[in-house]
């Protein structure tokens, strides 16, 4: 269930009595918010945890304006991200630096943020007349405006590799990929329950965006997924991991042996989205049509392809509205 979908009752359940809202801390107010949490994001408890220091975890929350948070995006955008990679011998954390962070990444800080103080505002948390300051901030203009796709002499290759991979399921990983438009996170936590091969669909229950999506199957995908007979239970994972089959299987190693095998460079998982959308974008499909074949929310994603339209929208004008005189 979404946050603007759920039951917003006058006082928050986390408040043993109605609080005051001139003097709610902002840590307080993310405390409350957590408390009421019952979304996917596992990483939203280690945001709200950077916003913190940031912001001040004793600062009023209904004193938060837009100009501290404009200046926490800045610092956010300058800070070189650092992860976790184990401890030094002596125990202390052993963080490696990498470069800085994409503007995605910042925006997505944001949208945390901003997602509590709108929680907040309609938990009656906040003075009356209070609004959301992160709607006075623009965020960071993103510039993923990589669309690598396969042409169609290295999409041969790569899935006549796939067919004789020492795993023996990348071929209908990669094959339902291509179809599909799915991200790589959906489809290796696919389980049988979700297939309905009679109707030629898979029933994706979490996604990125928090929805649920019914993907079709083609007749080639329906064939690959029976091959492998009946899974030992309707809970099994389409792609198990060898070891533990509880878990999905490790790709890494098949799927970097099967793009060297196949001569194809500069090319990541995610790409085989950028495929399918180029693939229905040729064959004549909308913006709109892509857009729900690969999840998105709006449009605004799928106008990359755009430009691969083009000559169908050419032929269409011709086609309708060329006798006019």
């Amino acid at each position: 269930m979404s946050e603007n979908s759920k039951t917003e009752p006058s006082v928050v359940r986390s408040f043993p009595v109605a609080p005051n809202r001139k003097t709610l801390t902002f840590r307080e107010v993310c405390d409350a918010y957590m408390a009421a949490y019952d979304g996917r994001d596992i990483g939203r408890a280690a945001t709200l945890a950077v916003w913190l220091p940031l912001l001040g975890a004793d600062t009023l929350a209904a004193e938060i304006c837009s100009d501290d948070i404009a200046d926490a995006l800045e610092v956010l955008a300058q800070t070189p991200v650092r992860k976790y990679m184990g401890t030094h011998p002596d125990g202390s954390p052993h963080l490696k630096q990498f470069g800085l962070p994409a503007p995605a990444t910042v925006n997505r800080k944001k949208a945390v943020l901003s997602a509590v103080l709108t929680w907040a505002v309609r938990r009656r948390l906040m003075p009356r007349g209070y609004t959301n300051p992160c709607r006075e901030v623009e965020s960071h203009k993103v510039k993923n405006a990589r669309t690598r796709f396969l042409t169609n002499a290295e999409r041969d290759r790569l899935l006549r590799v796939c067919r004789i991979s020492s795993w023996d399921r990348l071929y209908l990983l990669i094959l339902l990929a291509l179809t599909t438009g799915a991200r790589k996170s959906e489809l290796l936590t696919l389980r049988y329950r979700q297939l309905d091969l009679e109707r030629s669909t898979a029933h994706l229950f979490a996604t990125k965006n928090d929805r649920e999506r019914v993907l079709p199957l083609p007749a080639n995908v329906i064939d690959e997924i029976r091959r492998f007979g009946r899974p030992p239970s309707p809970d099994a994972l389409l792609f198990p991991s060898r070891y533990r089959p509880g878990q999905p299987f490790n790709i890494g190693t098949s799927w970097t042996a099967a793009l060297r095998t196949a001569r194809i460079e500069n090319f990541r998982f995610h790409d085989l989205r950028h495929c399918c959308a180029s693939l229905l974008a040729q064959s004549g499909a909308s913006l709109i049509q892509i857009a729900d074949v690969l999840g998105h929310q709006s449009t605004e994603m799928a106008k990359r392809y755009s430009h691969l339209t083009l000559t169908h929208k050419a032929e269409l004008v011709n086609r309708v509205l060329g006798d006019i005189r």
